[in-house]
């Protein structure tokens, strides 16, 4: 065993030999201090940077907001004194006494004519149809001319007339109207002559068709077109799409509605709706109408009935009239726009129901009579170059199958069993939007046992301010 003196002695040894080792790891430590000292006061010195900058950004920030006020603020009161100006501007014009500057409305003249080759008398209705009213005539032909004047009536109205011109010479007031211009982007009013918001092309002056003439159902359901007297409401609404709805009721002055000029009272009235859309090569249209009225004693001359003379007799019809109708329309232009694809087509059908007078010069038999007729066609101009058009149409009609009362069944023919149709190609080349010439080739089945080949030739010359 050790003694105490040898414990004392070893214990001695080692603390003599460890000392140097602590020494040494204190430096260390001290060493490894100082880093930390250095890192800590350049972390300090960062994070003052830092927030000197974090400072300086924010108070650009604030400086910016409140330039901007200042410019929405300023703009807001220019708003405002700009529209205090216009008003007060209006109000020194209406206080002021009333100059005259001039009468400067927007006046257009359209010339038109026709040179028309036909074998049989374009006057005679489609079989199975009581009206015709050609707008072209064998041989040369002035066609219908327009003059056409638009102005500002005042903020709130505008108005429009057309004054046209028949091939025999006889003028005659196509629209005379007021548009309302004040009613905001929703509503829009006319009041006047007009032609009817019913499908596509009714509304369409003469000069601005794709053929020469209308088609076949137009012809026979609406003796050309329809327009009214009397007041129209349209209302589109505020969507991306294209949504109108409108009605109008009038006084029901053209065919097939019996002109009620000496009465009180609406004697017609038509419903109608659009949708359609616009992209950037292509857009489109669809439609939907209807229209109401009553005939009185309406005449249909020379009608072919079962024991009509050569030439046929004179009927006359009294009851309710109603049509419905679909239409649409597609149109795709590449970028460019030197050529352009157009589809176009309308189907109208119209139910009457009421009394039938046979022969009223002679045998005036008078009992019911019920028949629903339709028409439809369909269209395609294809621009193929600048200038240069080409198109087909294809007309088709339905006579219906009538119902008529036994007092008649031995007189008035029910089923003519016969649909009439007509095929239409048209050329046109127009060397400026003031000028159009016009090549169309028919093939006329529209009555039968008088088919026809016809050729017709068009001008139209448009004369305003350009």
């Amino acid at each position: 065993m050790f003694k105490k003196s040898h414990v004392g002695v070893l214990i001695a040894a080692i603390f003599s030999q460890a000392l140097p080792v602590f020494a040494a790891s204190d430096a260390d430590l001290q060493a490894l201090r100082d880093q930390m000292q250095q890192l800590r006061q350049h972390y300090d010195q960062h994070m003052k940077q830092m927030k000197r900058d974090y400072e300086l950004i924010e108070r650009r920030l604030q400086q910016a907001e409140v330039a901007s006020k200042q410019a929405q603020t300023s703009s807001k009161q220019a708003e405002v004194t700009s529209q205090q100006a216009v008003e007060a501007a209006r109000k020194q014009a209406d206080a002021a006494p009333v100059i005259d500057n001039g009468f400067t409305p927007a006046i257009e003249l359209i010339l038109e004519g026709t040179y028309a080759q036909m074998r049989k008398n374009p006057n005679l209705a489609a079989t199975g149809f009581s009206m015709k009213s050609p707008l072209q005539f064998p041989g040369f032909n002035l066609g219908e001319s327009d003059l056409g004047i638009t102005a500002n009536i005042d903020p709130n109205l505008k108005g429009v007339a057309a004054i046209g011109l028949e091939p025999t010479g006889t003028l005659f007031i196509e629209n005379a109207y007021v548009e309302s211009t004040a009613l905001g982007d929703a509503f829009k009013m006319r009041f006047g002559r007009f032609f009817s918001g019913l499908g596509y092309l009714n509304e369409r002056h003469a000069h601005a068709w794709d053929f020469a003439d209308q088609p076949l159902v137009y012809e026979s359901l609406w003796n050309n077109q329809i327009g009214e007297d009397g007041i129209q409401l349209r209302w589109r609404a505020p969507t991306a799409m294209f949504v109108e709805l409108g009605g109008e009721i009038g006084r029901g002055r053209n065919f097939p509605a019996t002109d009620r000029q000496n009465r009180n009272g609406a004697g017609a009235g038509t419903l109608f709706a659009h949708i359609g859309e616009d992209t950037t090569e292509t857009s489109w249209r669809a439609g939907a109408s209807a229209y109401q009225t009553k005939r009185v004693d309406a005449v249909s001359s020379a009608v072919p009935d079962l024991l009509g003379t050569v030439g046929g007799v004179n009927n006359s019809f009294s009851g309710d009239s109603f049509t419905t109708g679909l239409d649409f329309v597609w149109k795709y232009a590449p970028s460019g726009g030197n050529r352009y694809l157009k589809l176009q087509g309308e189907f109208f059908s119209r139910r009457e129901n009421g009394l039938l007078t046979y022969n009223t010069a002679g045998a005036n038999v008078r009992d019911t009579y019920s028949n629903t007729q339709s028409g439809w066609y369909a269209q395609s101009v294809y621009q193929f170059m600048p200038h240069w058009r080409a198109g087909l149409r294809y007309d088709q009609l339905n006579p219906g199958v009538a119902t008529v009362g036994l007092l008649n069944v031995g007189n008035v023919i029910s089923n003519y069993a016969f649909k009439p149709t007509r095929t239409t190609l048209m050329f046109d080349f127009t060397p400026s939007e003031y000028a159009m010439l016009r090549l169309q080739m028919i093939k006329d089945q529209s009555r039968q046992g008088l088919f026809d080949n016809q050729f017709l030739v068009q001008y139209v010359m448009t004369m305003e301010k350009h």
